[in-house]
């Protein structure tokens, strides 16, 4: 490993790196959504749901979080799901988890609905930039939730396979093992337009650009026991990793990640200790570039940076290339939406 004195502050041009080093994947994270809305930081979803104005999580609900010792949505609503059907079945009269599935559910839309950038403030400029950019790899890895690829994708549907195109708009293996020349988009923690139902199995919440995020609202809101959110919120890895064995579409979506070959992008991504999941996934994977992102806050932060993903990879035969995020389309400070005061 090179030590962290050695580590100069120069990042270099996305576009000429590019050009010299074609990298056939992209792996996004939460700082490509950010450069669009930076409504998107938030430092925990969790916590957001326990202070919106409406209907906030209750002690009752939280104390299902501390059983289950986790902060993650999915796992929360799946069990008390679980919990629901069980009580039926040997006629237990609790309606209690029938109860909070919904309070969470309804607490879970109303936060992401108060984070998430309004449809009618995407500027059609940004959408054609990511639809253009994202469509330039044979893969996009996304670990964010957003729907800011989902939108982007559908300005030129025939340019991406989601994996999901059958008639009922579910993950089928087979259709994954195509092969299109389409971009794969692999949502690796899920996202807010996917669903799961108690089998595991993933499923597509269709709609036009502008209903996506309210479809997201009305199919949570219905009075049932239906699929739940299909999305990884914070959590510990080990907490991540369960989940993703949970689902073989997000299972699929991993795997494919460790058997990246060549060079890689990762534009917006801090790979954090609660991305060990990913960080052993790309240590695996057949990599000979991996060209990194680094937002160029100042000389000590970009040092700071290069040491950190330097000690990540210090042992593994990997060439890294650092740049920096503005020179990157997804990163041109021209996308940023103002947020409304």
């Amino acid at each position: 490993m090179t030590p962290f004195q050695e580590f100069d502050a120069q990042l270099e041009d996305w576009n000429a790196l590019s050009a010299s080093t074609p990298c056939s994947g992209l792996l996004l994270g939460n700082g490509a959504s950010m450069a669009v809305w930076q409504d998107f930081y938030y430092e925990s979803l969790f916590e957001k749901t326990k202070s919106i104005a409406e209907k906030p999580l209750s002690q009752t609900e939280l104390s299902v979080f501390e059983a289950l010792n986790t902060r993650n949505f999915e796992q929360v609503l799946s069990a008390l799901k679980t919990a629901s059907k069980v009580n039926k079945a040997l006629a237990i009269n609790s309606a209690s988890p029938r109860k909070r599935y919904y309070a969470i559910k309804e607490a879970l839309i109303n936060s992401m609905q108060d984070v998430h950038i309004p449809w009618r403030l995407m500027q059609p400029d940004t959408l054609t930039c990511w639809s253009e950019e994202l469509a330039r790899y044979a893969t996009v890895y996304c670990s964010n939730y957003d729907l800011l690829a989902p939108w982007a994708m559908m300005q030129a549907p025939k340019n991406f396979n989601d994996l999901f195109d059958t008639a009922a708009a579910t993950f089928e293996l087979s259709g994954a093992l195509n092969k299109s020349k389409a971009t794969r988009v692999l949502y690796l923690h899920g996202a807010l337009h996917l669903v799961k139902n108690q089998e595991g199995k993933a499923r597509k919440l269709t709609g036009t650009q502008p209903t996506l995020l309210s479809n997201f609202a009305i199919n949570h809101s219905i009075s049932a026991l239906d699929d739940v959110p299909l999305f990884i919120s914070e959590s510990s890895s080990d907490d991540k990793r369960k989940s993703i064995r949970q689902c073989d579409y997000l299972s699929y979506c991993l795997e494919q990640l460790m058997t990246h070959k060549d060079a890689l992008c990762l534009f917006g991504h801090s790979l954090g200790e609660q991305d060990q999941h990913l960080i052993d996934a790309l240590r695996q994977a057949p990599l000979k570039t991996l060209c990194i992102s680094i937002y160029p806050r100042s000389e000590a932060f970009i040092r700071f940076q290069k040491n950190h993903y330097a000690t990540l990879f210090a042992d593994k035969k990997l060439t890294l290339r650092f740049y920096n995020a503005k020179t990157h389309p997804l990163g041109y400070p021209q996308h940023s939406v103002p947020i409304e005061v």
